[in-house]
């Protein structure tokens, strides 16, 4: 009677030996997924850790905040000058080191993570060894894919979670009134972990292509930085709808816009609402004339409010969530249909 043997990563995928136990008892991770955490345990190991000490950070950092808010107070109003000056000597250049955190860990993810993912199987010839034994590529690429995608969702979610329970308290006194650019927008809600899955997906994808892992990151962090410019200045302000005040153009006060808006835009307008650049009619001796012409009466300021954030974030991560299914669709059939 002959028998049939297969050896290497794809045998070792089949078998209890490193994942399981003795008398055949598997453990928690075996087959495919055991071999993919082992081929990448460095990068999701600090991961993981990175989450554990920076969701204890928040934590820690929460019932500091908590307790000066309940010292001080805020006023109704919105926080004065010298509140806001005392919180940002106590907190501000934690908070700041926070943000950054929180706005770079997706970039991280995806360089560290996603470009290596296929790339590394493809550069060392291991991808062919596997999938020239006992694995199909089906299975192959769902344990690829899912095991440090559910990674990554897991830890940008809690960490997410975490630091926008610390921020949400404080929001008016440490955002200083734009928490659309400033860094809030991009480092709480859902958009962390939306943005963790597009980069990934991205940085999986453009690794599949180049099949070096080093040209594969380096893409990554250029793809990176063109969709972070594109993001904060094409995406980020169309996710929501502008509001506005309106007030006469001769006022001596400026708009009254709620302390934690983010103003946006300023125009001139006539009576009825028709909108002109903010610089119109005010060169020249003829300005009063020029005004009176076209009906110029009031300045309008447009604005978003605090109360929209949650919206707009929303929005944004759907919008990434639909980029990187696409991508990774993409990355799945070339998987199955094209050589790798």
């Amino acid at each position: 009677m002959s028998t049939t043997h297969t050896s290497g990563p794809a045998a070792a995928a089949e078998e209890d030996g490193p994942a399981g136990t003795a008398g055949g008892r598997r453990g928690p991770l075996h087959g495919l997924p055991w071999l993919v955490w082992h081929r990448h345990r460095t990068v999701l190991r600090t991961l993981l850790l990175a989450t554990v000490v920076g969701c204890a950070a928040f934590a820690y950092q929460r019932i500091g905040v908590q307790g000066f808010l309940h010292t001080h107070g805020t006023s109704p109003g919105g926080p004065d000058e010298q509140l806001v000056t005392a919180f940002r000597n106590s907190y501000g250049s934690a908070f700041d080191s926070d943000l950054s955190f929180m706005r770079y860990l997706p970039v991280v993810i995806g360089v560290f993570l996603g470009a290596p993912l296929i790339a590394g199987e493809q550069e060392h010839g291991t991808l062919t060894l596997v999938t020239t034994q006992s694995v199909s590529r089906g299975r192959w690429i769902a344990a690829t894919l899912g095991l440090p995608l559910a990674v990554a969702v897991l830890c940008t979610t809690l960490l997410s979670a975490l630091f926008t329970w610390l921020w949400t308290p404080a929001h008016g006194l440490i955002a200083t009134g734009d928490w659309l650019a400033d860094g809030p927008f991009d480092s709480t809600g859902p958009v962390p972990v939306a943005m963790t899955l597009f980069l990934t997906s991205c940085g999986i994808a453009l690794g599949m292509l180049i099949k070096r892992v080093v040209p594969a990151m380096a893409a990554t962090a250029l793809l990176a930085t063109v969709a972070g410019v594109l993001w904060a200045e094409q995406v980020r302000p169309r996710l929501g709808t502008l509001r506005s005040v309106s007030y006469p153009y001769d006022s001596d006060n400026g708009p009254r816009l709620p302390f934690d808006a983010v103003r946006m835009d300023d125009w001139v307008s006539t009576a009825d609402g028709k909108l002109y650049g903010f610089g119109t009619c005010v060169n020249g001796g003829e300005a009063d004339a020029c005004r009176a012409k076209l009906g110029i009466v009031n300045r309008v300021t447009q604005y978003f409010d605090y109360g929209q954030l949650s919206g707009m974030q929303w929005r944004g991560a759907a919008l990434l969530l639909a980029l990187a299914a696409v991508v990774l669709a993409c990355v799945v059939w070339r998987a199955q249909r094209r050589p790798l």
